[in-house]
């Protein structure tokens, strides 16, 4: 402890003035500091740290940012005379037998798969989030939104592109497995 030169209250070393008169107290020779609250003298961050700092990050979010990497994207190239195929002759069907039935053709309409993407969305713009997917014949559609009015329009709408892409139901399925309506297509 040291006592200060103008009050004589005796100080904890460390302090830089008295905490009672506030008078400056004298300075130690070590460079140890062994305790106390208001020390004098605090250091600075030089100036030019900063500013190396601050040109390192912006150079780095600008590679980041600015950088060109390869694309996963196959490179598709346009068909040329050269590269495409001439036609060829289909066989011809044989003819069902009577009272066969017929088999959905895929080829008539889009394909089913595009269309559940597409009823999907419209599902999500509605906020009536649902997974459409399709599985051999059927559509299933899982919401927790079946019950919900607001669902039957968007189905309606997408039933006549189901059945133009040969898929013959559509049922929608609660998230809990339980089937709330099913729709003939």
């Amino acid at each position: 402890m040291t006592t200060c030169p103008a009050c004589g209250v005796p100080v904890v070393p460390g302090y830089a003035r008295c905490p009672k008169c506030h008078a400056g107290l004298p300075r130690r020779l070590t460079t140890s500091v062994e305790g106390g609250t208001a020390l004098e003298g605090t250091r600075r961050v030089p100036l030019a740290a900063i500013i190396a700092a601050g040109v390192v990050g912006l150079g780095l979010i600008l590679w980041l940012g600015l950088r060109h990497g390869k694309s996963d994207k196959p490179v598709v190239k346009p068909n040329t005379p050269a590269q495409l195929q001439p036609a060829t002759t289909a066989a011809p069907q044989p003819a069902l037998a009577p009272g066969a039935a017929e088999m959905p053709s895929a080829s008539k309409g889009p394909p089913p798969e595009t269309v559940a993407a597409e009823l999907s969305r419209t599902l999500g713009k509605q906020r009536l989030w649902s997974t459409v997917t399709v599985a051999g014949s059927r559509v299933d559609v899982r919401s927790g939104s079946c019950s919900d009015p607001a669902i039957q329009a968007p189905i309606a709408a997408a039933l006549a592109a189901f059945k133009a892409a040969g898929l013959t139901s559509l049922r929608c399925v609660e998230q809990s497995g339980a089937v709330v309506f099913t729709r003939e297509l």
